[in-house]
């Protein structure tokens, strides 16, 4: 089953009904992000990456600058521990990590939380690769991939119990869409995938294929 498959049944299956009005104000924060341009103005494929410092979920601190001095990088932004859209592409990253490391790539993920916040803990213990903890989102800014939420959608999200305020170190509304980079050693972004529906997420086989195409794989 694809990645996109899985989120599509999660979608579908995995969540109680809505009361309209709480519908309406997801649908239409939806509607307005996704006709925003956000995704035209981010950075796209032949783009530059910014270069980066951030502390890991475990102590750490990791430079893009480092990462690509080993070889080329993946990265991907996910919004946080509390969505399980953003589990489920986490644990579809992992079960292809190997064959990432095998194209002598670095798998790199990161979110808005607080290190404390941005894995749970059974995702501390299975995930392989660095998790960095972008608070403020200074990081997804430079990519051009942060958005903040309308007031009346954070609404919802606290309804929901999804304590933003504290797990984001303060910066309850700002988040980063769904977005993945294949980063060459130059630091040239040569493959990338943008969108601003939480559910959609890059599917493992595209990130395997840009490696693939690498000016270094050949």
């Amino acid at each position: 089953m694809t990645l996109q498959a899985e989120l599509t049944h999660l979608l579908r299956t995995g969540f109680p009904e809505l009361p309209d009005a709480e519908r309406e104000v997801m649908q239409r924060s939806a509607r307005e992000l996704a006709e925003s341009g956000l995704t035209a103005r981010a950075l796209q494929t032949g783009d530059t990456a910014p270069r980066f410092s951030l502390p890991t979920a475990t102590g750490n601190t990791v430079a893009l600058d480092a990462l690509l001095s080993a070889g080329p990088v993946v990265l991907t932004f996910y919004r946080g521990a509390w969505c399980p859209f953003c589990h489920l592409a986490l644990r579809a990253l992992q079960a292809h990590h190997t064959e990432i490391t095998a194209r002598g790539a670095q798998l790199v993920a990161i979110s808005p939380q607080i290190p404390d916040e941005s894995l749970t803990l059974t995702e501390k213990h299975s995930l392989t690769f660095d998790v960095l903890s972008d608070v403020g989102s200074d990081t997804a800014k430079q990519f051009g991939i942060s958005f903040d939420l309308p007031d009346d959608l954070a609404v919802v999200y606290e309804s929901f119990g999804f304590d933003l305020q504290r797990v984001n170190g303060g910066h309850a509304r700002t988040l980063p869409i769904p977005a993945t980079y294949v980063i060459d050693q130059d630091a040239t972004i040569r493959w990338s995938f943008l969108d601003t529906d939480y559910t959609a997420r890059a599917e493992p086989s595209d990130i395997l294929a840009a490696l693939d195409a690498l000016p270094s794989a050949h």
